[in-house]
């Protein structure tokens, strides 16, 4: 349930409300949106739902109350009609600018990480991603540097500029991570690690949500829900690849997962198209139909030597070839009304 204020409701009228429905059980949740005060009802209902309504229609400042059938009560664009713009220091993702995250899969060295920086900004990227800590299927593959790693990519900000944003894995390393990074990212297979959302969600800091190769659409929203349940709106959702039949690539990209998300939500949404095909030819095609279908962001994985990669180097484009698809981007970006 939400409670949708009067324009011209005074702070005391919205607090009356506020105390109201935490005396009454539940818990109030604020909108933080500018154009409308609107305070979500968050809570098991065991009470009628008309009574609960009419009780606080009739209370002063209140000019609605609507009963949200969604599941993700906080995602929902009925809570939140307004598109939510999640700020990266002085990057806004959500806006009218699609935003590009490109680098290595892996941080492999200080040289390689700096060099890659440099390179995927001046191709006009605009937040760098790596990998610090490295959830791999095989025990044995490499799993990363850990700290050291995020030391790197600290460094490669400090020398580019470009906003960090890399994965988390542990709830034990949320603080760690947070001393390092822009963004914290949590990947597919913690999609639904619920202690960990939480933990991410108490932060504060930018999350960038990946949805899990078994997921359905609902599934990665109440993930998000879980997040920004814990006070945390900035959450950005990605798409990046779920499993298919289809095994001529490494996964199958969900186009469809951009519009209906952007129906259903008022998160903005990236697409990985470098892990949903895991083939470094089919990263170009996909990243522009993504931006096409109205994505507000990508995550490219970029190595200047992808044949010695320590991590996912099929997938990698080269520099070179970062840079050609980064103008073919801009005028697909162009064609719909955004830019790159």
């Amino acid at each position: 349930m939400i409670i949708i204020m009067h324009p011209q409701a005074t702070e005391d009228e919205i607090n009356a409300v506020t105390d109201e429905v935490a005396r009454i059980g539940f818990r109030p949740f604020m909108n933080p949106g500018v154009e409308r005060k609107v305070i979500a009802v968050l809570g098991e209902l065991d009470v009628r739902k008309a009574d609960l309504v009419e009780h606080f229609q009739s209370m002063p400042g209140v000019a609605r109350v609507e009963l949200i059938s969604d599941l993700w009560k906080l995602a929902s664009r009925t809570y939140h009609p307004e598109n939510t713009v999640v700020k990266v220091r002085d990057l806004e993702i959500g806006g009218k600018q699609v935003v590009v995250a490109a680098g290595p899969c892996s941080v492999e060295s200080e040289a390689q990480t700096i060099e890659i920086a440099h390179q995927v900004k001046a191709a006009g990227a605009r937040m760098l991603r790596g990998g610090a800590f490295k959830p791999r299927t095989s025990p044995y593959s490499f799993q990363g540097l850990g700290e050291e790693g995020l030391r790197i990519l600290a460094r490669a900000r400090e020398e580019t500029g470009l906003p960090v944003v890399t994965e988390v894995m542990d709830t034990h390393d949320v603080d760690l991570v947070c001393k390092y990074a822009d963004v914290l990212q949590i990947g597919t297979r913690n999609m639904q690690n619920y202690p960990l959302l939480k933990k991410v969600g108490s932060t504060g800091y930018p999350v960038l949500l990946k949805r899990g190769l078994g997921s359905r659409l609902r599934d990665l929203l109440m993930s998000a829900e879980y997040i920004i349940s814990e006070g945390n709106h900035q959450v950005i959702l990605c798409e990046r690849g779920i499993i298919s039949f289809e095994d001529s690539t490494r996964h199958t990209t969900d186009i469809n997962a951009i519009p209906v998300l952007k129906h259903w939500t008022h998160l903005p949404v990236m697409v990985d198209p470098s892990h949903s095909t895991g083939n470094w030819q089919y990263v170009g095609p996909v990243a522009k139909a993504a931006v096409a279908a109205g994505a507000d962001g990508l995550l490219v994985e970029v190595h200047n030597d992808p044949q010695r990669a320590l991590s996912d180097g099929p997938q990698s484009l080269k520099p070179d070839k970062f840079a050609h698809l980064m103008e073919e981007l801009k005028r697909i970006a162009n064609a719909v009304d955004r830019e790159i």
